[in-house]
């Protein structure tokens, strides 16, 4: 997927996008211990991106998603990088 997906890439996120291989799009998240050293920071920042991936759900079933944090250190980047997250995700969905 790494390979194959189209990139979109924003301050805080990097979306890999690629055709759906199963009916129904699947979504990943990468959230490297570089970017936030706690698990707690990168528990609270992927509750976040699944809660903006599950309300644009129905509009991502034909693409498989992976949503890569860039960086997101302090809680005011958690919540500007899911701002990002849905208006990427709201872009790629309209594009579609």
């Amino acid at each position: 997927m790494f390979r194959t997906g189209r990139r979109v890439e924003g301050v805080y996120l990097q979306l890999v996008v690629a055709p759906a291989a199963t009916p129904c799009g699947r979504t990943g998240y990468v959230i490297a211990r570089k970017v936030l050293a706690r698990a707690v920071d990168r528990n609270r920042i992927r509750r976040k991106l699944r809660e903006v991936v599950r309300a644009q759900r129905a509009a991502l079933a034909a693409f498989d998603v992976i949503v890569r944090v860039k960086r997101a250190g302090s809680r005011a980047e958690q919540d500007a990088a899911a701002q990002e997250a849905q208006r990427m995700l709201a872009a790629l969905a309209a594009g579609a």
